[in-house]
């Protein structure tokens, strides 16, 4: 029996920081793994503010969408978690500017602490174009 799995690792993205790849492509699908605001080069944290640090992890989700044969612009749903509701508004502005036309589904939570210290993480589920088939890592 297979198995539509094909997991894929960015060279352009962060280095995971735990036991996990960038993307895992499956049914027409890209499950990207959550990004926190780290740079590719340095994976260090960038950015002071939550709207700083929101581009930043989006900045990283293109790359691994990019990575894997896919685009950002794809994306069905996305998940926002922020340490601070109240930057909710600032992080919106940012993520808005991402997906001018036709944003996916979306779900924000507040939340005790992220990895590294960070104060934003995001996450999405990507369409995969139906006239190619994902690329193997």
């Amino acid at each position: 029996m297979s198995i539509d799995r094909t997991p894929f690792v960015v060279p352009g993205a962060p280095p995971a920081i735990g036991p996990y790849v960038h993307a895992v492509a499956s049914g027409g699908l890209l499950f990207c793994s959550g990004q926190i605001p780290l740079d590719p080069e340095s994976g260090e944290l960038v950015g002071e503010t939550p709207a700083e640090q929101a581009r930043q992890c989006l900045e990283n989700l293109a790359a691994v969408c990019e990575g894997a044969g896919a685009r950002l612009a794809d994306a069905v749903r996305c998940t926002v978690y922020l340490t601070d509701m109240a930057a909710f508004g600032d992080v919106n502005e940012v993520y808005g500017s991402f997906f001018p036309e036709d944003p996916p589904a979306r779900l924000a939570l507040g939340v005790a602490a992220l990895p590294k210290g960070a104060l934003v993480e995001v996450e999405a589920v990507v369409a995969l174009r139906v006239d190619r088939a994902a690329p193997k890592a």
